[in-house]
C-alpha cells in the first residue's frame, strides 16, 4: 500500500483561535508535539501555504527561550510550523533585558499563552561556565550561568565539565534559575501568570532520545 507523502494543508492560527486557548491547552500541544518528534512522526506541512497565510498577522501559542545549539531545532522538537511559536535563542538560554522585552511582547501584546525555558543535554555554554572560560563578550554571558554552578556546589563528585552528572545538574538548575529570573525581573509576566493568563515553565531536552522533560 502506498503512503501519501503530500504535505498537509494546515491553517495558520487565527486571533480568535489563539484567544480561546488556555495555557494548559498550549502546554498539552507542546507535549503531544514532542512525542511525535521523539517517535519520528513529524507532521508534514505545506510551508509555502503557511507563509502566505501568515502575511497579515501572527498569533503564536508560546514563546520558547532556547540555547543557540544547532542540535536543538525548536520548532521540530515540538512539531510546530510557521506561525506557531515565538523563539528566542541565546547561548545557555540565559535571561537578559532584551529577552524579557521579547517575552513581554509575545505574551502581553501578541497573545502567547506559555513562556518556556528549555535547556539541553551536553550544553557547551554550561560547560564553559563551569570551566570559567573567558573570551570577549562570551565572558559576560557565561557569568549569567555562574549562579547555577554555585547552586550545585553540594554535588559530591568532581564538579568539572568532564563530569557529565555535574554538568547535567547545572543545566537543570540554570533553567530553574532562568524561570525565577523571568518572574522577578518582569512584573508584566508575573502579573499575567498570577492571573492565570500565561504559564512560565522550564524544561530539559534529552539529546539521546529527543524527549523533553517539563519541570512542573
Amino acid at each position: 500500500m502506498e503512503i501519501d507523502q503530500s504535505p498537509l494543508i494546515e491553517r495558520v492560527l487565527t486571533a480568535e483561535e489563539q484567544r480561546e486557548l488556555t495555557p494548559d491547552d498550549v502546554l498539552r500541544s507542546l507535549k503531544e508535539g514532542n512525542k511525535r518528534f521523539a517517535n519520528g512522526s513529524l507532521t508534514l506541512r505545506d510551508h509555502s501555504k503557511q507563509i502566505r497565510d501568515g502575511i497579515n498577522g501572527q498569533f503564536p501559542k508560546a514563546i520558547i527561550l532556547s540555547c543557540i545549539d544547532s542540535r536543538v531545532p525548536v520548532e521540530d522538537v515540538f512539531d510546530k510550523g510557521i506561525g506557531d511559536l515565538f523563539v528566542a535563542r541565546v547561548a545557555g538560554n540565559v535571561v537578559n533585558e532584551d529577552i524579557l522585552g521579547s517575552m513581554e511582547f509575545s505574551c502581553k501584546l501578541a497573545g502567547a499563552k506559555v513562556v518556556l525555558v528549555i535547556g539541553h543535554e551536553y550544553c557547551g555554554a554550561v560547560k564553559g561556565a563551569i570551566d570559567q572560560v573567558t573570551l570577549g563578550n562570551l565572558t559576560g554571558l557565561l557569568k549569567k550561568i555562574t549562579p547555577a554552578v554555585e547552586a550545585c556546589q553540594h554535588y559530591t563528585g568532581t564538579k568539572t565539565s568532564k563530569d557529565a552528572e555535574f554538568v547535567d545538574l547545572v543545566i537543570r538548575e540554570n533553567v530553574k534559575l532562568a524561570v525565577g529570573n523571568i518572574r522577578r525581573q518582569s512584573p508584566i509576566l508575573k502579573e499575567m501568570e498570577d492571573a492565570g493568563k500565561i504559564k512560565i515553565i522550564g524544561a530539559y531536552y534529552d539529546m539521546d532520545n529527543g524527549e523533553v522533560n517539563f519541570f512542573e
